[in-house]
């Protein structure tokens, strides 16, 4: 990666099954997430969920998560994605990277042993605590939710 870009190393080991396969890359300059590959031959069928193995096992940095989203290239054209998305990897699992994927698409889709199926984007974790109060501050939405700020005629806004 060029200078532009803080880089941050995430330990790997590659496991039996995927020791010939290509690293998870970025594909362009300006590419946010890394092109990861499979490390197995399968046939998603329309509906069918599998985690799909990459050989990979990974020791994410304290502070960091991997999240793992949908090609969109898969998405668009076969309806391949992946149904937690975005899949999270916490820095303190060790096992096998593995990516859920989802055939929405009418026709059974082919995954075979290095083709690339989903990102992985590298992400700061920004950790929460809870404060408990009487009132909340008033804001022009209010309590409105769920499609309330309109932009879709289906929701009649």
């Amino acid at each position: 990666m060029s200078a532009h870009h803080p880089t941050v190393p995430i330990l790997f080991k590659r496991l039996s099954h995927g020791q010939d396969l290509p690293l998870p890359a970025y594909a362009t300059e300006g590419a946010s997430g890394m092109d990861v590959v499979s490390a197995e031959d399968l046939d998603l069928a329309p509906g069918q969920r599998h985690a799909v193995a990459t050989g990979l096992a990974l020791a994410i940095p304290h502070g960091y998560e991997i999240q793992v989203r949908p090609r969109s290239g898969l998405a668009l054209k076969h309806g391949i994605s992946v149904p937690n998305a975005p899949g999270t990897i916490d820095s303190d699992y060790r096992g096998e990277l593995k990516v859920i994927l989802i055939n929405h698409g009418t026709e059974s889709f082919s995954i075979r042993r290095g083709d690339r199926v989903a990102q992985l984007v590298l992400a700061p974790v920004t950790r929460g605590t809870w404060l408990e109060v009487d009132s909340l501050e008033e804001t022009q939405r209010g309590e409105g939710g769920f499609g309330s700020t309109g932009g879709v005629a289906a929701l009649g806004n």
